[in-house]
């Protein structure tokens, strides 16, 4: 099943985002080699793709685990939850209508 991971970043996360990126994007890349990755990325502070210095709010990933469980203990794990990026992360099961 596929399940959507909404993650709210702390106010100023820039740098610590930036130290655990290469981290971050290996499990995002683990999952897109296996089949699991949907769709994942930041949400931009601004209306903008390259937001600068002012940064990201969070990030969303969908992706296919075998359960609920499994899909929150990937995200539990996530290098940006240890290194204090994220101020929450929720995770959903998500079901794909479109396209």
């Amino acid at each position: 099943m596929l399940y959507a991971i909404f993650s709210e970043d702390v106010d100023n996360s820039l740098p610590l985002r930036m130290k655990a990126r290469p981290a971050h994007l290996e499990r995002l890349q683990q999952l897109k080699d296996e089949g699991q990755l949907v769709l994942a990325g930041p949400c931009p502070a601004i209306d903008s793709n390259d937001p600068g210095e002012v940064g990201f709010t969070g990030s969303l990933v969908v992706a296919e685990f075998a359960s609920l469980t499994e899909a929150q203990a990937w995200a539990d794990a996530d290098p940006y939850i240890e290194t204090g990026v994220y101020r929450q992360v929720i995770v959903k099961p998500f079901k794909k209508v479109l396209p």
